[in-house]
């Protein structure tokens, strides 16, 4: 019984005492969370003290590699200089160098501004050029077409300079088309390509006379079907012996036009509808002589006579070939240049105009 009472009076203390030592435990272990949450935070510490550390150690590198892309901006060379060309685009050739002016490829040049800047051209070059004309002798259309077969891979002067032992001897298309092809080749040796040139000659000379009555005919389409005739020398032979407008489209007026772009093409039927489309009907015939003679005289393939070209400020090209005027005006060609023409037997107008007559074969 005394046991009994010692225990009840015993659970009470107990119970008493209880509180006091969760308060204990409770306090150490919010000591204990204390001390870790510290400890997390210095690890969290040194982890972005590391972090820093490597970011710091890895600068170097990008600095490095923003120096040298610094050196390579620096090192870049400069800009060019934009090519200039004479002011006055109506000085002509016999003249002082006129002012100097910047010209602006047309880039972004509207449809309207790029027809007036190609009729502008095309005056300009009609004032350097009023004697412009075919540089193949002839006297008749059945002349023109055969010089025409023949100038291919030559120039007009020798083919002028062969024509007319050929057409001293062959005068008609019933006399060329029942020639002895042999006879025919060592005339024609002169232009080169002379067997294959033979072969056109008389096989057009053949269907002239058969399927045409010996007459040249004055259609497109007609012409065309002849051997050897395609569409450059069909239009030579509508615009020159027909008075028919056409576009000529030679290596010259390939170049130029594209010199000037006035187009971008390069497939010849092409480059005649896109330029065509830029003038009037009436103007093609004259536009190709004048365009010709230029590339010829001035404009040439290798080296353009820059200097001396009175069409400068209206070129985008401006500046491929010699822009000094004294150097320039040494590369001019025939006339230009002083010297003769292609034709033998010039139009009355290129003689007035101080042109001189391309010498015979054989002459010297």
């Amino acid at each position: 019984m005394k046991k009994t009472a010692a225990s009840e009076e015993t659970t009470p203390a107990a119970k008493r005492a209880a509180p006091a030592k969760k308060a204990a435990r409770a306090a150490k272990k919010t000591s204990a969370a204390k001390k870790t949450s510290a400890a997390e935070k210095a690890t969290v510490k040194e982890a972005g003290a590391a972090e820093k550390t490597a970011a710091a150690k890895k600068a170097p590198a990008v600095t490095k590699a923003a120096a040298k892309k610094t050196a390579a901006v620096k090192k870049a060379p400069a800009a060019k200089k934009v090519a200039v060309a004479p002011k006055k685009a109506t000085a002509r050739l016999k003249d002082a160098a006129p002012a100097r002016t910047v010209v602006h490829p047309p880039g972004d040049e509207s449809r309207t501004a790029l027809v007036r800047r190609a009729r502008r051209i095309n005056r300009e070059l009609a004032e350097v050029y009023p004697y412009a004309h075919p540089e193949l002798d002839f006297d008749n259309p059945f002349q023109l077409v055969v010089a025409t077969v023949l100038s291919a891979q030559t120039t007009d002067l020798r083919v002028n300079q062969t024509t007319p032992a050929l057409f001293a001897r062959y005068p008609t298309p019933e006399d060329l088309a029942a020639a002895n092809p042999e006879e025919v080749e060592e005339i024609l040796r002169p232009t080169g390509f002379f067997r294959a040139k033979t072969k056109s000659v008389i096989g057009l000379s053949k269907a002239l006379v058969e399927e045409f009555g010996g007459e040249v005919p004055g259609r497109l389409e007609d012409l065309v079907k002849l051997p050897g005739v395609g569409r450059k020398t069909a239009f030579v032979v509508l615009g020159n012996a027909f008075g028919r407008p056409g576009i000529t489209v030679d290596t010259h007026f390939q170049r130029l036009v594209r010199r000037w772009r006035w187009t971008a093409e390069t497939d010849p039927d092409k480059i005649e509808a896109a330029v065509g489309a830029l003038f009037p009907k009436s103007d093609w015939t004259d536009l190709s002589h004048h365009v010709i003679w230029h590339g010829r005289r001035i404009c040439h393939a290798r080296k353009p006579a820059c200097g001396a070209c009175p069409i400068a400020p209206l070129c985008p090209a401006y500046g491929e070939g010699e822009t000094d005027p004294e150097k320039a005006r040494k590369l001019l060609k025939y006339e230009k240049g002083g010297f003769p023409g292609q034709r033998l037997r010039p139009p009355q107008s290129y003689l007035d105009a101080g042109g001189t007559p391309a010498p015979p074969l054989g002459a010297g």
